[in-house]
């Protein structure tokens, strides 16, 4: 895909996103407020066992739970998660060094500036600055830095630092080793660009990518 093309299959998901959250203007103004807690609502979602609705806040020590066919959208800071249908999220309270956990299912997530630390089966991964997609499976875990960097640790002592744009070194992480894995998997472009407008931010990929994840 050419650079002029990829600028506008970005510019064109960036207006998308940004019509669909109501603010036509935001990103050119990227003024685009994070206003907390849950943006988006679909099926059976709890927060600690309660059922959430749109602007439920969610915090340190909480759990967020998904149902089949759910889905949530929330903001906590200057972070942004999409989880999918079937998931477990746990936030790490001050007793804790993990910012998040993945204890089952799919989280796309993106951060803004200073370090975290999530964890899911299999490893633990230090993060900054990032947007990153880890799901989990029955005997490993998938992982994708979509674009910034990340120290991974798997349980069995393998360490790896790296730094990525866009989607470039999915990995699959099992209890004793990380190694490359399938191309892209179950996590968009466009999606990403949603989170981002949700925090007053543009992905970097803005205007340089975007090949339609």
């Amino acid at each position: 895909m050419k650079n002029g093309t990829r600028r506008t299959f970005v510019q064109r998901m960036l207006a998308a996103a940004a019509a669909a959250l109501g603010m036509p203007g935001a990103f050119a103004a990227g003024t685009l407020p994070g206003r907390p807690g849950m943006r988006r609502v679909r099926g059976d979602v709890r927060v600690n066992g309660i059922t959430a609705k749109e602007g439920t806040l969610i915090g340190p020590g909480d759990t967020v739970t998904t149902g089949a066919n759910a889905e949530a959208v929330y903001v906590i800071g200057k972070d942004a998660f999409l989880q999918r249908a079937n998931s477990t999220v746990r936030f790490g309270d001050s007793t804790t060094a993990e910012f998040l956990r993945v204890v089952t299912g799919a989280l796309l997530s993106v951060f803004g500036h200073g370090e975290k630390r999530l964890a899911a089966p299999y490893t633990t991964i230090g993060i900054r600055g990032t947007g990153c997609y880890i799901e989990t499976e029955a005997q490993s875990t998938f992982f994708c830095l979509c674009y910034g960097k990340a120290e991974l640790r798997t349980d069995g002592g393998q360490t790896m630092t790296y730094e990525t744009s866009h989607h470039d070194q999915p990995m699959m992480i099992s209890a004793t080793a990380a190694s490359r894995a399938s191309p892209v998997e179950n996590h968009t472009d466009a999606e990403l660009v949603m989170l981002e407008a949700y925090v007053g931010r543009k992905p970097p990929f803005y205007g340089t990518a975007g090949t339609g994840y």
